[in-house]
């Protein structure tokens, strides 16, 4: 795993001494940043250096070697990554200020007992008069966090923080990470059920498969706010928003082409039924054992749905195998299952969405040549598959509207307007996506979601909002 890390040195005054310690960072493997001054005098310059390495050993090298300069002493070593971390990265903010007993008999008792009130008489003013109307909370057992696996509650925490900061930059919505010490399917939906009136969605994340499944299925059923797992769906709107370009790219059409999906988990799953509805006609999907077939029916009922509405043909064999012809691979699944040669055996310019994180199933490098388009999980190549261009407009969307689910049209609205969002002048092998950074994406999403909603039944807003500056009024006298 990379490092990322600041050296804070002091310097001997003397000319040279830096750039010896530019060709030490060379010589040991280290990627050098920025160059701060912090302080200096006659005698001596205090400097920091941004670092990236590829591993710890090679920073350990780096330090020996630094030590050993004339003049130059390492003051400090700080990872850059536990630094954003320290104190944890939200916190509560109030939204109103107490500056006396006044604001204290508005904002709590007794002002607050008409509120209560209130909202005891007509419930969907809480959406208005509460958090509710702009919170979600961030849901996970531990049990599949990033490519870490089963790390528990405890260390998913800095990874649900995360999404949380997430959620307010791009959406400006309130995020709690709920990390649940439980993990039976009626223990998380239990639980969380029993937190929901507090919250206007419930985003699952991190949840493996396929206990994921059968929890976001029950909270569905149970809950009347949106529940949406993000490993799923978020990965599949930005995953089908990619592959429409990028099939406009290479000029082919989504009901002809054969799909090849690595990867039978929460996102595979989730994949391959919006490819269906998009009308994707010719899929086959791969797990460990190779493809998934009707005529060798699986145990796992996500995969039995997989076996039944995919792989027509019935085509057996390992993903390597099955690979040969295709038009489009999609793979979620491990680092390293590809190389040159099997894409080579692809239809020509193949599409590849080699999206394991952060090592993908192909190295780009390899198949630059040989494919009309690449996209991955990685910031460091272009056409970037990622989750926060979805799940930040979505929510804003259905908050906004007061949705009763997300439903599969809401997520194919994102998709599709996510796909729109990047222009024919625009569109190119190396640009089918638009930027994380977009400030548009977010707002261009939550509309389209909102007017799925609207068409499909599930907003509540839409039902009264022609009363809702009657009720507004109404208070007064409540």
């Amino acid at each position: 795993m990379s490092l990322n890390v600041t050296i804070r040195l002091k310097l001997t005054n003397q000319p040279g001494t830096l750039a010896q310690v530019l060709a030490v960072i060379a010589a040991e493997g280290g990627n050098l940043g920025s160059i701060d001054l912090v302080s200096a005098t006659s005698d001596y310059k205090v400097r920091e250096l941004m670092v990236w390495f590829n591993d710890q050993e090679d920073l350990v090298g780096l330090i020996n070697a630094l030590e050993k300069i004339p003049g130059v002493q390492v003051m400090q070593v700080a990872d850059r990554v536990f630094i954003k971390h320290l104190g944890g990265k939200i916190e509560i903010k109030a939204k109103r200020d107490i500056h006396g007993r006044e604001d204290l008999g508005l904002v709590y008792t007794p002002g607050v007992a008409r509120v209560s009130r209130a909202i005891a008489n007509d419930p969907e003013t809480v959406y208005r008069l509460t958090m509710k109307g702009n919170s979600v909370a961030i849901v996970t057992d531990g049990t599949a966090v990033l490519g870490l696996g089963n790390v528990g509650p405890q260390a998913a925490l800095p990874v649900m923080e995360g999404k949380a900061v997430l959620f307010k930059k791009f959406a400006g919505i309130d995020a709690i990470p709920l990390c649940l010490n439980v993990h039976s399917v009626k223990e998380i939906v239990d639980t969380v059920a029993a937190c929901a009136p507090a919250f206007g969605g419930i985003n699952l994340e991190d949840i493996a498969a396929p206990r994921c499944f059968a929890i976001e299925e029950e909270l569905s059923r149970r809950l009347d706010i949106p529940v949406f797992h993000d490993d799923q769906h978020g990965t599949a709107v930005v995953t089908v928003a990619g592959l429409l370009n990028a099939l406009r790219v290479v000029n082919k059409r989504i009901d002809k082409v054969k799909i090849v999906v690595s990867g039978a988990g929460a996102a595979g799953v989730a994949i391959t039924r919006m490819l269906l509805s998009t009308g994707a006609r010719h899929i086959v999907v791969c797990d460990s054992k190779g493809a998934i077939s009707r005529d060798n029916m699986p145990e796992i009922d996500s995969k039995k749905w997989l076996a039944l509405h995919t792989n027509e043909r019935c085509v057996h064999g390992s993903l390597r195998e099955v690979i040969q012809g295709a038009d489009v691979f999609i793979g979620v699944s491990a680092p390293g299952l590809l190389h040159r040669d099997d894409v080579l055996r692809m239809a020509e310019k193949p599409v590849v969405f080699a999206l394991a994180n952060p090592e993908p199933e192909v190295e780009p490098r390899e198949i630059l040549d040989i494919a009309g388009v690449i996209a991955t999980g990685r910031s460091d190549f272009p056409n970037q598959i990622n989750n926060v261009l979805a799940f930040p407009g979505i929510f804003r969307g259905a908050l906004d509207c007061h949705a009763r689910m997300i439903n599969n049209e809401m997520c194919l609205a994102a998709a599709r307007v996510l796909a729109d969002m990047v222009t024919p002048e625009q569109l190119s092998p190396e640009y089918i996506i638009p930027s994380v950074f977009n400030e548009e994406v977010c707002p261009a999403v939550a509309r389209a979601v909102q007017q799925a909603a609207r068409s499909t039944g599930v907003s509540r807003r839409y039902l009264y909002e022609d009363n809702e500056q009657g009720k507004l009024l109404n208070f007064a006298t409540t």
